[in-house]
């Protein structure tokens, strides 16, 4: 992809809308249309890299309802020319065809090579990469299973959705009540993924979501395993101007702690 002079491409993950309440919700939902607006003055790409949902099911004739001034502006953006890439996480791994019918966003299902302005990326969420959480990876396997997707789209969207929503928001409120630090680099399971594939093929920058903590971390000798962090406290998001990716925090919220080796943090 090459890189227009003044563009740059924006790299942001787990928002979770529809958690921990409408309220909260919604409030987390404006500041990231604020968020959108802001990037699409000089944006050449963005990339939204999973859980931007908390839940998400498509029926074939029906969609949850809620966060529509997100995909308002999500549709402004796309009709004005600027590409949106969408990686489905594992809280919307649901997301079918929707979003590319309606708001002209593509959607990709596991992480995916570019190269922009001569730099390499291997993007994706990260959910069920690395060594660990077996058990999670099972049941990605029956959640991504189509005849399982076919049974549940079976369900009254009021039953069904409301059992996920359920499921989803008690499972978020559990994961938040863990202390998301940084226990060494052995012990984050992406950075380990990132060098076994480094180790097979060369990449400038691992991009990925998921982990909920914004890290920066060295690969081999020349490559970065940066982390997007989340929207439920951090607001991090990544900006790759042709050369450096730099990991930046929306609206000057408190500074949150993060490993950061090389990786330029600064408030926008």
């Amino acid at each position: 992809m090459h890189l227009p002079e003044g563009k740059k491409v924006y790299f942001a993950s787990d928002f979770h809308l529809g958690t921990p309440s409408h309220i909260e919700s919604r409030k987390r939902e404006d500041k990231i249309v604020r968020w959108l607006e802001q990037v699409r003055k000089d944006a050449a790409h963005i990339y939204l890299m999973g859980d931007m949902f908390d839940f998400w099911f498509e029926y074939s004739t029906v969609v949850p309802k809620g966060f529509i001034r997100f995909q308002g502006k999500l549709a402004e953006i796309t009709d004005s020319g600027i590409p949106i890439t969408f990686f489905t996480g594992n809280h919307d791994m649901w997301i079918f065809d929707y979003f590319t019918k309606e708001l002209g966003i593509e959607v990709v299902r596991k992480p995916i090579d570019v190269k922009i302005a001569g730099k390499s990326f291997m993007l994706g969420h990260g959910d069920g990469l690395g060594p660990g959480d077996f058990f999670y990876k099972i049941l990605k396997r029956i959640f991504a299973n189509k005849v399982c997707q076919w049974l549940f789209g079976f369900i009254h969207p009021n039953i069904g959705i409301g059992i996920a929503n359920f499921w989803s928001q008690s499972s978020r409120a559990k994961n938040m009540k863990v202390d998301e630090g940084f226990y060494g680099k052995e012990g984050e399971w992406l950075w380990v993924y990132c060098n076994e594939q480094e180790a097979e093929q060369h990449r400038d920058f691992y991009v990925f979501g998921h982990r909920h903590l914004p890290l920066d971390l060295e690969v081999g000798e020349s490559s970065r395993y940066v982390n997007l962090g989340e929207w439920l406290s951090h607001y991090t998001y990544a900006e790759f101007d042709g050369e450096n990716l730099n990991l930046l925090t929306f609206e000057d919220e408190p500074s949150v702690s993060r490993t950061n080796n090389s990786m330029d943090s600064r408030s926008s």
